[in-house]
């Protein structure tokens, strides 16, 4: 009776789960990239980017700056007249100023074009924290389906414990078993039950993971089954090459490392820019005032009279030609080149990676789809072979110890398949993945 309350319970909680609001993978999915803490983080390193741009193009335009100043004095000086007293005397000074560069080595430019690069940069690094994030909400929504169905398997074998156990009070009440055979079928149940609740926590962790990736509350959270295709060639594309050439062409990391060997090159191009003359103009214009307080002999100027009669223009031009800098300039330029090299040696490598990775998928992929078919085999086989065992342990012809021992090959197969048919999923998603296909569809 305690074991039937026990699974009621159970079964309760678990209309409950499922009466959950459920998300699909899809939806998983777009929640992370529009909510993901890491993914906000680089999109403002895009808009910083952005600014960089913005800071560059200003160095074309000329500057403009005011500045203006006074002083008060008291003490001896000489006054209008040209005699010595004690007077209290202010000064003050007005100007304004604008200067640009012509010519600087091309520096300027080189710089807003690097600038620039460095927004194509910044999104490529956001593209790659996206795609990481898709892979692993999509690896970790179907850990929450295998522990989902593992679940399911491990309740229909506490439901036919269940039933054995009513079937074999039934035989000992009559005479027809040992107490001893019926405590094995008790026995059994009781590790089935011990199966259901260990499988209820995995599935609870595998949620509690996936909603902590999303960043949202496990409070009703529950997710989607998706359905599982027979596994069929045509997934794997004709060989691992098509999948490597695709993703030369659209891997972001590829397109990421390319970007730094051309901004290796604008820095070589910064460097050298050292070795050109700069040319600069400048303008400016500005006036003065002078008041003394205790003069009264002669009357002070107006202030506006006195800017005006002191104003002063002023053009000039600065052409700065390097000489000689302690081969300062030299040595950026070989250090530039040889960042440049390291920067096609890093795309080398991120190639070779990316070779072996996709290598590896698409032989993972083949395997997992040959393991899922030989699993669906197996299983077939061991349901008819559990059918019949039933129908011979009903009719008393087998010992419960042999029907434990077919049903425990049923449990093995069934979990075997859903290993088999996730690590399918998952593997076949990796490698459309790498060839460009959406993995959430």
């Amino acid at each position: 009776m305690k074991t039937k309350i026990v699974l009621l319970v159970t079964l309760l909680s678990t209309c409950s789960l499922f009466a959950q609001k459920q998300w699909t993978l899809k939806e998983c999915v777009d929640y992370a990239l529009k909510n993901n803490i890491t993914i906000k983080q680089n999109e403002l390193n895009v808009n910083l980017a952005e600014k960089d741009v913005a800071i560059a193009k200003g160095n074309f335009l000329p500057d403009l700056n005011g500045g203006a100043n006074g002083s008060f004095t008291s003490g001896l000086s000489q006054d209008r007249s040209g005699v010595l007293k004690n007077t209290q005397n202010f000064n003050s000074s007005f100007n304004l100023s604008s200067g640009t560069t012509v010519f600087n080595g091309f520096r300027n430019l080189n710089t807003y074009k690097q600038a620039k690069l460095g927004v194509e940069s910044s999104k490529l690094d956001l593209e790659v924290i996206k795609n990481d994030i898709v892979l692993r909400v999509t690896n970790t929504y179907l850990n929450a389906l295998f522990a989902k169905e593992n679940l399911e398997v491990a309740k229909t074998q506490f439901e036919i414990s269940n039933k054995q156990i009513e079937r074999a009070q039934a035989q000992f009440d009559a005479g027809a078993i040992p107490k001893g055979d019926l405590l094995n079928v008790k026995s059994t149940a009781a590790n089935d039950l011990q199966n259901v609740v260990n499988q209820e926590n995995a599935l609870n962790l595998a949620l509690l993971q996936l909603a902590q990736l999303l960043q949202v509350s496990i409070d009703n959270f529950n997710v989607e089954k998706i359905e599982i295709n027979v596994p069929s060639s045509t997934l794997y594309y004709s060989d691992s090459k098509q999948v490597l050439d695709n993703a030369l062409q659209n891997r972001p990391e590829i397109k990421r490392a390319k970007l730094a060997i051309d901004n290796a090159d604008f820095n070589i191009k910064l460097s050298k820019g050292a070795y050109l003359p700069t040319f600069s103009l400048s303008l400016g214009m500005g006036s003065s005032y002078f008041h003394q307080f205790n003069n009264i002999i002669f009357p002070n100027d107006n202030f506006f009279s006195q800017i005006n009669d002191r104003m002063q223009y002023s053009v000039g031009a600065s052409l700065n030609i390097p000489i000689f800098n302690r081969f300062q300039t030299k040595n950026r330029v070989a250090k530039s080149m040889v960042s440049r090299k390291v920067s096609e040696i890093a795309l080398e490598n991120e190639k070779l990676q990316l070779q072996q990775t996709i290598e590896q998928a698409y032989l993972d992929a083949k395997a997992a789809a040959k393991t899922f078919e030989a699993a669906e085999i197996s299983l077939e086989a061991q349901k008819e072979a559990f059918k019949n065992a039933q129908v011979s342990y009903d009719y008393g012809s087998m010992t419960q110890f042999d029907f434990d021992q077919v049903r425990n090959r049923l449990v093995n197969a069934e979990g075997a398949m859903i290993r088999a048919k996730y690590d399918y999923v998952f593997k076949t998603k990796v490698l459309k993945f790498y060839f460009g296909e959406s993995i959430v569809d």
